[in-house]
């Protein structure tokens, strides 16, 4: 999966976006309840990951996926106020994410902004 943005925070926004419409389809749906989570990390692609793990783990334990969020930078990391739908209500396009991996991680700022890559395991 890949993501860009102009900025760091909208990059990782997108990452979270692209792992619920690569096994949902997201259109209209509406968020019923925010977790609040906060990462700590002190390398992007540590938070990326960290970010990441938490939408697998919510999908897995509660059957939830953000469908929107608010992300800010913190000391050390990241919190992340995510919106979540019910996935068990939208329609399914794909296999669900089981874990993040490392594989081919990245997260750079370049001249035109920030990009990410991650491997999710199915």
């Amino acid at each position: 999966m890949e993501a860009w943005a102009p900025t760091r925070e909208e990059c990782l926004a997108q990452a979270v976006r692209g792992v619920g419409e690569s096994f949902l389809n997201l259109t209209g749906a509406v968020g019923v309840r925010t977790r609040d989570v906060v990462v700590r990390a002190d390398r992007d692609e540590d938070v990326l990951v960290g970010l990441l793990e938490e939408v697998v783990y919510w999908l897995d334990t509660e059957g939830e996926v953000p469908v929107d969020m608010e992300l800010t930078t913190v000391p050390g990391g990241l919190r992340a106020g995510l919106h979540m739908a019910d996935a068990g209500s939208l329609p399914v396009t794909g296999a669900a994410p089981k874990a993040v991996t490392l594989h081919e991680l990245e997260f750079t700022r370049g001249p035109d902004g920030w990009t990410c890559s991650v491997t999710l395991d199915v």
